[in-house]
């Protein structure tokens, strides 16, 4: 019989230090969720953050931005890891394993200690992990079970950013290509926006497109966290019609994936045909920057999803929220309690 192979042991450590954390991210090809300023901008709210960096004889193999919710009596505590853990691959290999998916025997063993650092240092009812692998990706997880309450959204659509501009056009519904290249015809006047003045005259386009969609938005300091925390990784771009902003599309950078978070637009903008030029300029600011994936976040069968579908012919499909069970409380928890309720309507807002 051929030999077993040796079981892959590891440490993990908890990273205080931003830079720290930042680097290695970024170097692993890890998404902008696993970023220090986004683990910033929960902390602001009622989470804890805790950046696990997971070691293999002092070589960091995998690294996991932990944020853990406060839940009422019994339930103690959620832990919840969006778009992670982010994993190491050896040398030699390609494809997707840039995206921080790693070979399997290393994602697996990654993903166990930090489900296991977590019932040990967190407890509660249990681990949310959603990782940021395309489906059918092989993770051998011990006590996981399909979540019956996603986050966020495994159904997406992702951009190959290493493909020449005019293919990713030639792709796109004919009226989106169109209204691309007249607004480059016309000059729009598309900004990216920085400063925290402008930021909250840009938010007065997204109150208004929540009030004409019937969907809940957070207060301004939140947004704001957004861009003081992110810094030049928070990637704000606003369409301006008579010098006052009329759509935007909100996304953050890492150093592989642009991640689409918020976007809209008031009558005016919509008149000026600004939506698909505002959002193809933060596309090609990813290009510029050196990425290879635009994430537009989610699609439903909704107006918005709809909009998202029209720059490419494809979707693609995450593998989706994962659970893992800590305490007997947990199938009380996941059986629509108003409570649990409230708090996935919570994170899914990114609240």
């Amino acid at each position: 019989m051929p030999a077993l192979s040796e079981p892959i042991t590891l440490a993990v450590d908890v990273v205080t230090e931003p830079s720290t954390w930042d680097r290695e991210v970024l170097a692993l090809g890890g998404h902008p969720l696993q970023l220090w300023g986004w683990g910033e901008v929960k902390a602001a709210g009622n989470w804890r953050a805790h950046r696990l960096r997971v070691t293999e004889d002092g070589t960091t193999v995998g690294l996991a931005q932990l944020l853990v919710r406060p839940l009422p009596a019994q339930f103690k505590a959620l832990s919840y890891v969006p778009r992670g853990p982010v994993v190491a691959h050896h040398d030699g290999e390609t494809a997707q394993a840039v995206f921080g998916v790693g070979d399997t025997a290393t994602r697996n063993a990654v993903t166990n200690t930090v489900v296991e650092w977590a019932r040990e240092n967190v407890g509660g009812v249990g681990i949310t992990i959603e990782p940021d692998w395309p489906a059918g990706t092989q993770l051998d997880l011990a006590g996981r079970r399909h979540a019956s309450n996603h986050i966020l959204i495994p159904s997406t659509l992702i951009l190959d950013l290493t493909r020449p501009a005019d293919e990713l056009l030639g792709d796109m519904r004919k009226s989106t290509r169109y209204e691309i290249r007249k607004g480059a015809r016309l000059g729009l006047d598309i900004r990216r926006v920085t400063e925290d003045a402008e930021v909250l005259r840009v938010l007065d386009v997204y109150k208004e497109t929540a009030e004409r969609a019937g969907f809940a938005i957070h207060s301004d300091e939140y947004y704001l966290d957004i861009n003081r925390s992110l810094g030049d990784k928070s990637v704000l771009v606003a369409t301006y019609v008579d010098d006052v902003p009329a759509c935007f599309a909100w996304c953050v950078n890492s150093a592989s994936t642009s991640f689409l978070l918020y976007g809209g637009g008031t009558d005016a903008g919509r008149k000026a045909t600004a939506t698909a030029p505002t959002y193809w300029r933060t596309i090609e600011i990813a290009r510029e920057q050196g990425l290879v994936r635009y994430d537009m976040n989610g699609l439903l069968n909704d107006g918005i999803s709809d909009f998202k579908k029209s720059f490419a012919k494809h979707t693609d499909e995450l593998v989706g929220s994962i659970d893992v069970a800590f305490s007997r409380w947990y199938t009380t928890w996941n059986s629509a309690l108003p409570t649990a309720k409230k708090v996935v309507r919570k994170l899914r807002g990114n609240g």
